[in-house]
């Protein structure tokens, strides 16, 4: 008796058992909102913050309010500002003071 071995195309074979090659890979995603998740959070606790401008200017104080395009610093004294991101060097906590409380 004649018999013929039947073997599947290895093409047929990969589409069917991995179908991981044939997908491309995604994206990553274009917004993570970390900046968010890290205002809201200096927000809420009221975290002293150094806010370097692009001019070499610091302004100390805390976030009180930010949106797409700005944030709004306070401070212990007045003028409180409200600063284009676009003009934002770097911010960062600042070490020379504890973390702010209300009295």
């Amino acid at each position: 008796m004649n018999r013929k071995l039947i073997r599947p195309k290895l093409k047929t074979y990969r589409t069917r058992f991995s179908p991981s090659l044939t997908r491309p890979k995604s994206s990553p995603p274009e917004q993570t909102n970390a900046e968010t998740n890290y205002l809201v959070k200096q927000m809420e606790s009221k975290t002293p913050m150094v806010v370097k401008l692009l001019d070499g200017e610091e302004i100390r104080g805390w976030i009180e309010y930010y949106d797409r395009h700005c944030i709004k610093i306070n401070r212990d004294k007045p003028p409180n500002f409200f600063i284009r991101k676009d003009q934002i060097m770097y911010m960062y906590k600042d070490p020379s003071r504890g973390r702010r409380r209300d009295n």
